[in-house]
């Protein structure tokens, strides 16, 4: 007895007009029979809590064997506490369905076997399985389950349902060689036992050499040594009635000219030849030998191959005696093409992340690259990509390859790398660039290499809402309480950096004082003129005043006078009566060598002048009076050197 549980999942939901269908097959072979499975493919689809599961949509088996069809199926709570009805049919019409136990061509051949599964998801999974024994080929057909909850709207069917081919064995013998050109002997020679359907590895084969059993119970076995003249056959065991055709191990020979690499586009034969008796004909295949057939005749001709011909290609020789196939690889060869350049990942680019470069072409023999920088050769080998483990501002920049063989050459079209990353340093200036005084204008100007271009904003120190913004701040009419530090502030998404700028502005008078000043100037002159032109005409009436040399005793006289404090008295009077006079004592005479020396040493004495005002209601003062102390007199006080004495 032969039991085959294959399970897969493909779980399909849909829900319409509140009708859920889903179902799911396994298939189980019994002894009376054989069950193949075609290709199973796992999918998952749930919608809302509903679901079901398949483990493939077609089940190929042979006539006799029994087949399991098993259907895993759930609900949500929330559309009642269990199944009242659960079944599978084939037939429908009008939203009728025929239970397939009701079906009288399925009479006492079919089974239901429904039971919870035990796994939570939303409510109780459950499983029911579909039994067909003594398969007809009557029973192929689209198989579908369906069930009903306690709630009157909950009514599900599974789609697409599952395809059950049930047919004979139909089984073919294929040779292969472990050499695939003419003039090479074989090391090996394998045959295998094919069938339409694929059945599982574990079934057993009946091998036939030339009418009789012999050799292993595997689907394919190996030959180190056969007789050309020897044929082979095979069955699956209890189907001995349903045997291949017989072949002959002894391959055609299978030949291409020309000989040696094929170039793109170079015209091509491939040539079959076989020894058999009657002469045999001859069918090519791609890649297979139950592929579509390519052709008939002992020749594949190929006018302008192309790299899409590449493949393995099979010919087939047969006559009434047998079947054989010999298979040979066809590489065709040709230059680079389309070359292009992707980067990973494709988003941006952020300064210090890690990127990779990578050229792709289509050659063959494979491609050797070369890399290139705005045309500067970067790499070159046969590694297709290029490598940034930590991307920097200055790897910004068009990049492109070339891909080259011994058969061509090709460039890609270029790539820009943009590379993001927040502001640098800001640099900041003042326009202009000499003393800043009030009133004029000025431009402080702020710029940063950033990508993108950054944003700027102009801040004073010490305070927190922002001056301006843009890359140049303009001040109009500046004053001095514009002086202080400014700092510039770059931002984009990448991130921010300021710098400070020191600004000093100079004070100036306001123009009424610049009046002053320049009508002052001219009058300062005038005065300076006059007094030196006074003190000019002063020293010569002085001079003309000195006493003559030969009077000695004046001279000592006056030199001891010298040495004493000296007082010159000017008093002013509102009444024109009062007399105004002064004393005036005029400079020391020359002197005699004997007296310099003594001289030098009185420089430091000082000379007293006194002004006297007297208004109109003073009594006159007696000459006895005018020795004492009057609080009315002012003094002021030259000194007056000795060298000045001498030159007088």
């Amino acid at each position: 007895m032969y039991v085959i549980y294959l399970q897969a999942c493909f779980i399909i939901s849909e829900l319409t007009h509140r009708e859920m269908r889903g179902a799911a097959w396994s298939l189980t072979a019994a002894a009376s029979g054989l069950v193949v499975l075609l290709l199973t493919v796992p999918v998952i689809q749930s919608q809302n809590g509903w679901g079901v599961t398949y483990t493939s949509t077609q089940i190929c088996a042979l006539k006799g064997s029994t087949v399991e069809i098993r259907c895993s199926y759930r609900y949500p709570s929330t559309n009642g506490d269990g199944v009242k009805e659960a079944f599978w049919f084939t037939k429908e019409s009008n939203n009728v369905y025929v239970d397939l136990k009701m079906d009288l061509e399925y009479s006492d051949r079919v089974q239901f076997d429904c039971k919870k599964k035990g796994v939570q998801y939303h409510s109780e999974n459950k499983d029911c399985t579909l039994r067909i024994s003594d398969l007809r080929q009557s029973d192929s057909a689209v198989y579908k389950f369906r069930f009903r909850t306690d709630d009157s709207t909950g009514k599900y069917t599974g789609l697409p349902g599952v395809t059950l081919l049930v047919a004979d064995p139909q089984l073919q013998v294929h040779v292969r060689r472990s050499t695939v050109r003419s003039h090479q002997q074989p090391t090996w020679t394998e045959l295998t036992c094919h069938n339409k359907c694929q059945l599982p590895d574990h079934y057993s084969y009946i091998w036939y050499k030339n009418g009789q059993k012999f050799g292993d119970k595997k689907v394919y076995f190996h030959l180190d040594l056969f007789n050309p003249a020897d044929n082979y056959s095979c069955a699956v065991s209890k189907y001995e009635m349903f045997p291949s055709p017989s072949v002959y191990v002894k391959l055609p020979s299978v030949s291409v000219s020309p000989s040696g690499d094929l170039m793109e586009g170079s015209s091509v034969n491939v040539t079959c030849s076989s020894d058999a008796n009657p002469a045999a004909n001859y069918s090519w295949y791609k890649n297979n030998l139950v592929s579509e057939r390519l052709s008939e005749g002992p020749q594949l001709i190929f006018s302008s191959i192309q790299s899409s011909d590449s493949g393995q290609y099979y010919c087939t020789a047969e006559n009434m005696l047998g079947r054989t196939s010999a298979n040979i690889s066809i590489n065709v060869k040709y230059g680079p093409k389309r070359a292009s350049v992707s980067v990973s990942p494709p988003a941006e680019i952020v300064d210090g992340s890690s990127v990779t470069l990578t050229c792709s072409s289509d050659a063959n023999p494979a491609a050797n690259y070369t890399w290139y920088k705005e045309n500067q050769t970067l790499l070159q080998g046969p590694e297709r990509n290029y490598y940034f483990t930590s991307i920097s501002s200055e790897d910004r920049g068009n990049y492109h390859c070339k891909s080259e063989n011994q058969y061509g050459l090709i460039y890609s079209s270029s790539l820009s790398i943009d590379v993001q990353y927040g502001p640098k340093l800001p640099s900041v200036s003042v326009s202009p660039s000499a003393e800043i005084v009030e009133g004029s204008s000025v431009n402080l100007t702020c710029s940063s290499d950033a990508n993108p271009a950054a944003n700027y904003t102009w801040y004073k120190e010490n305070e927190d809402s922002p001056k301006a913004s843009g890359q140049i701040f303009t001040i109009t009419d500046i004053r001095a309480e514009h002086s202080g530090n400014y700092y510039c502030e770059a931002q984009n998404r990448r991130g921010r950096q300021n710098s400070t700028l020191h600004l000093t502005v100079v004070a100036v008078f306001p123009e009424t004082w610049k009046s002053v000043i320049i009508g002052t100037i001219p009058a300062v002159f005038l005065v300076v003129v006059w007094l030196s032109i006074f003190l000019l005409i002063r020293k010569k009436r002085t001079s003309k005043q000195l006493p003559e040399p030969g009077d000695g005793s004046d001279n000592r006289e006056q030199s001891e006078e010298r040495d004493e404090l000296h007082y010159a008295s000017i008093h002013f009077s509102t009444n024109q009566t009062d007399p105004v006079y002064s004393n005036i004592r005029p400079a020391g005479l020359r002197k005699h060598e004997g007296q310099e020396e003594e001289e030098e040493e009185d420089n430091d004495k000082v000379e007293y002048a006194a002004v006297k005002f007297n208004s109109a209601s003073t009594p006159p003062r007696t000459r006895g009076q005018e020795t004492g102390e009057d609080p009315d007199a002012c003094y002021s006080t030259v000194n007056k050197t000795a060298e000045f004495n001498r030159k007088l």
